[in-house]
C-alpha cells in the first residue's frame, strides 16, 4: 500500500540509474519540503536515535481508525529532511488504520535507499518511522 505521492518518487528513482543522482533527488524533495516551524522544534516533537536532529509534529484529523494522519517535520540535516520527504510522501493522508499496514521497510527498499544510507541513517529512518506509527496507533 503506497500513496499516490510516494508511488511518484518510486517512479523518479526508477529512470534515476545512478545513486548520485537519487541522492541529489533526496535531497531536492528535503529542499522542497515545507520547513517545520521554530516553535515546534521543541523535545516533546524530537525524534530520539536519529544522528542528526529531526522533529516530527503529528497532525491527525479525527479520531479512531478513520482518523486522517498528516505531519511536518525538519532536520538540521539536508538528506534526513528529504527523507522525511519521503516519509511524508509514504504516510501522509492515510487513515490511523492504514498507517499501521504500511510496510515501511518494504517500500522504502524499492528506492533502493537501504544499501546506500550509512547504519546512523537507517536507524534513523527506522526511529522516524516508529514515531509515525505509534502517534498513529494513538489516535
Amino acid at each position: 500500500m503506497a500513496t499516490p505521492a510516494f508511488e511518484e518518487i518510486v517512479e523518479t528513482f526508477e529512470f534515476l540509474d545512478d545513486w548520485e543522482d537519487r541522492y541529489r533527488h533526496v535531497i531536492e524533495l528535503g529542499k522542497a519540503f515545507p520547513d517545520l516551524d521554530a516553535a515546534f522544534q521543541v523535545p516533546a516533537f524530537k525524534v530520539d536515535g536519529c544522528a542528526s536532529q529531526v522533529w516530527l509534529r503529528p497532525m491527525v484529523e479525527g479520531k479512531g481508525p478513520s482518523a486522517r494522519f498528516d505531519f511536518q517535520g525538519t532536520s538540521d540535516a539536508m538528506i534526513v529532511r528529504g527523507l522525511i520527504a519521503v516519509l511524508h510522501a509514504l504516510y501522509a493522508g492515510l487513515t490511523a488504520a492504514e498507517v499501521g499496514q504500511v510496510d515501511a521497510p518494504a517500500e522504502l527498499a524499492r528506492l533502493g535507499l537501504n544499501e546506500h544510507l550509512s547504519s546512523q541513517r537507517s536507524n534513523g529512518v527506522r526511529a522516524m518511522v516508529e514515531r509515525i506509527r505509534k502517534t498513529a496507533a494513538t489516535a
